[in-house]
């Protein structure tokens, strides 16, 4: 199975929204497990023959979101290449300027100028927030009340070697050699770990794991995706009450 990478360096942006724990006070309890990614139809959207793993976690939460909130709706490889190609120059009739992106970048274009989507409209990502990535209960807020958070991560050469869907633990590959950068679409997580969209693929990670090769992520809300016919999340909130969770990011 051949996989790519394909997340550039983080960058930061002092202007990005941030957690501020001062103001938890008024957040929902946060549950001790939620996992939106069971039986959502992941596929690899290229993610095989060019670095599009930005563009590829995109389309993994536009299905996550939609399979739990309305009804499941699927990118094609063909516009989740089309959105890699809009964001870096890459080519695919020549393999040129397949350089991967910057996940921050990725996202402000996502939320001003949307990405291909089915239909007529573009996908447009509402607001999104940085995490601090070891803040797990941040992490687990994020995860629980807006659908999930993209991740970057360090991969070691072990983790290329596994199955679509086998489990990243550092403690169980051989090869913990650094190889690139990599994004990916967090959508669950348990006592135990958390679990994303990767290559095609549901996998999970303990949190020992995570806490070692991850180095950047951020919460997401999509209006257009996570809301239902009635205006409100799958955990029962209105917009008002999602949107304050990511101002307070």
């Amino acid at each position: 199975m051949a996989y790519k990478l394909g997340k550039r360096p983080a960058k930061r942006d002092p202007r990005t929204y941030r957690l501020t724990p001062a103001l938890a006070a008024h957040w929902p309890a946060v549950p001790e497990e939620q996992d939106w990614s069971d039986k959502v139809d992941y596929q690899m959207w290229g993610n095989d023959t060019c670095g599009c793993c930005g563009l590829a976690s995109q389309a993994g939460f536009v299905a996550t979101w939609t399979k739990n909130a309305q009804s499941q709706v699927l990118l094609s490889t063909d516009q989740v290449v089309a959105n890699y190609s809009d964001v870096s120059g890459y080519d695919p009739r020549t393999g040129l300027n397949d350089d991967g992106v910057i996940l921050l970048d990725v996202l402000k274009i996502w939320r001003k100028n949307g990405f291909r989507r089915p239909g007529p409209d573009k996908d447009i990502l509402t607001a999104f927030g940085y995490v601090e990535r070891k803040d797990i209960m941040s992490v687990k807020r994020c995860i629980a009340f807006l659908g999930g958070i993209i991740g970057g991560v360090q991969v070691v050469q072990g983790f290329m070697e596994l199955e679509p869907g086998d489990t990243w633990d550092l403690n169980k590959v051989s090869d913990l050699t650094p190889v690139g950068g990599h994004a990916i679409a967090i959508t669950g997580y348990n006592k135990d770990g958390l679990f994303f969209a990767s290559w095609g693929a549901r996998s999970f990670m303990p949190w020992a794991t995570w806490a070692c090769i991850s180095d950047e992520s951020y919460g997401l809300l999509s209006r257009q995706n996570w809301l239902g016919d009635d205006g409100k999340s799958p955990k029962d909130q209105t917009f008002d009450a999602l949107l304050s969770e990511i101002r307070s990011l």
